[in-house]
């Protein structure tokens, strides 16, 4: 992504210097929804299958087993 100055566009007042020269919305959404899907894949995936439990994260051995 290249800024205004990289580009050779003129800047706007209040512009900062590490802006993109142009925004895409579109091309925004489309990259946070895939994202989105891919994460959310996993956890399901994850809630499923169980790969990943509250106790994976028990460092100190102060939880109990969920049955």
């Amino acid at each position: 992504m290249k800024t205004a100055d990289e580009a050779g566009v003129e800047r706007i007042p209040g512009q900062a210097e590490s802006a993109p020269a142009a925004f895409s919305p579109r091309r925004f959404l489309l990259r946070t929804t895939m994202v989105a899907t891919i994460m959310f894949a996993l956890f399901m995936l994850n809630y499923e299958f169980g790969w990943v439990r509250a106790e994976t994260f028990d460092f100190f051995g102060g939880m109990k087993p969920v049955e």
